[in-house]
């Protein structure tokens, strides 16, 4: 039994665990900042929450702030960007739709990372990608209970699809930059950014400075180290881990987004709960490989 188990932990590395791990904290942030929402603006909380945790990276790793470059404060303002919509994005949506249908809405950002890749890196997807972007399609409709009869999704449900759009750019910068970069310093530079321009854009929608509340300072201070502890460690765990292998293990955070918002007494219709499977099929369908490549990358 001690053998079994040791060769179930061999066949993860340190950085798979990490991610993991990261994941299941990322799948209850959806509940908090659904909370969060009923006391404050989405671009406020977002810039909060982001300017906190670049602190407490800033505080955390001031030694190595000492000898950043201009490619690291590059590679960080690229990362931040699409962060500060993805997450801004996601969060104006969450007032509107429960936690967990956000949480398998945004989980359409994995199957579209070959995408992407494919206009951003030119790395052409493979024919399971395209499959797995239309088994999420589906999903997608099903989790909004349209059915697959229209499309006529809800304000909030547009929102965080275009937020899984910026996270899945997030997700091939990340990797573009993995590795070229100390991401220490990066992680500071992407959490100040995205803060930044959220705290830029509130006067663009129309948001001003909420009247103090608990509920959104705890909220926000809690979000702010658990983005800094994400943030550094997908920085970190994707020098070594390929986008492809992390894909699939970020395919655990809507479930356990799920779970949270089950526990919370939130209950999605059956129809949604189809829909939640199919993009989840979708998102390991896109990551499969043909035999015969498998066997050369071998």
């Amino acid at each position: 039994m001690a053998g079994a188990k040791g060769n179930a932990f061999y066949l993860l590395s340190r950085q798979e665990l990490a991610l993991i791990g990261i994941t299941f904290l990322w799948g209850a942030t959806f509940l908090i900042i659904h909370l969060a929402m009923r006391s404050c603006g989405p671009l406020f909380f977002v810039g909060f929450r982001f300017v906190l945790a670049g602190i407490f990276a800033g505080i955390i790793f001031w030694r190595s702030l000492k000898n950043i470059s201009m490619h690291d404060i590059f590679a960080g303002a690229v990362i931040g960007i699409p962060i500060f919509l993805g997450y801004s994005l996601q969060t104006a949506g969450l007032k509107t739709i429960a936690s967990s249908q956000s949480a398998f809405i945004t989980a359409v950002y994995v199957p579209l990372v070959p995408l992407l890749q494919w206009i951003i890196l030119r790395k052409k997807p493979r024919l399971t990608s395209f499959i797995g972007i239309s088994l999420a399609f589906i999903g997608l409709l099903l989790v909004s209970g349209q059915g697959i009869h229209a499309i006529d999704f809800s304000k909030g449900e547009i929102l965080t699809l275009l937020s899984a759009f910026a996270i899945a750019s997030e997700i091939v910068f990340i990797s573009f930059f993995a590795g070229r970069v100390d991401s220490r310093r990066v992680t500071v530079v992407q959490l100040f950014v995205a803060g930044f321009l959220s705290f830029v854009a509130m006067p663009v929608n129309g948001e001003t400075i909420p009247a103090f509340s608990w509920v959104w300072v705890s909220a926000g201070l809690g979000l702010a180290a658990m983005s800094a502890l994400i943030q550094l460690t997908m920085n970190w765990a994707q020098r070594s881990v390929s986008p492809a292998r992390a894909t699939i293990i970020y395919t655990g955070e809507p479930v356990w987004a799920g779970l949270v918002g089950w526990i919370a007494g939130e209950r999605l219709p059956h129809l949604a709960i189809l829909g939640a499977f199919c993009i989840i099929i979708g998102i390991l369908v896109s990551e499969l490989k043909p035999k015969r490549r498998a066997i050369a990358q071998e």
